[in-house]
């Protein structure tokens, strides 16, 4: 028989996920290992984090697909995001249970990538 854990209802929620879509980006820098590499090591501190490890930036695909993606963990989580060089486009997430503020994140992301247009969503995760 399946023993059922007992919930605490005092956690407001488990996680905080930043989603930032942007648009026609800076198509030097999306294209530079090294700024990318700067601006995670940026965003880590800005946003209080600790890195758990180097961060993986590998460029892969073909045709639209083509481009860096970045995998940063954090000891309370993640940050990833995917560089499309056929557009100058960027989609990070960036995903914690510690609290963030979602401005300091995308002040970094401006001053590295200067995008034309961003989208964001935020959301609080609790299962």
């Amino acid at each position: 028989m399946a023993q059922t854990r007992k919930r605490s209802s005092r956690r407001a929620c488990w996680g905080y996920h930043l989603i930032v879509d942007a648009r026609d980006c800076d198509l030097n820098a999306i294209r530079s290992k090294e700024t990318i590499r700067a601006f995670v090591k940026e965003l880590v501190k800005e946003i209080d984090m600790v890195a758990f490890g180097p961060p993986q930036i590998v460029m892969f695909g073909t045709g639209n697909k083509k481009g860096y993606t970045l995998v940063q963990l954090i000891e309370t989580s993640c940050i990833s995001a995917h560089f499309v060089e056929e557009f100058n486009d960027v989609y990070l997430d960036v995903f914690s249970c510690k609290a963030f503020k979602q401005d300091d994140a995308l002040a970094v992301f401006q001053k590295y990538f200067g995008p034309a247009s961003v989208k964001t969503r935020f959301l609080t995760r609790k299962a």
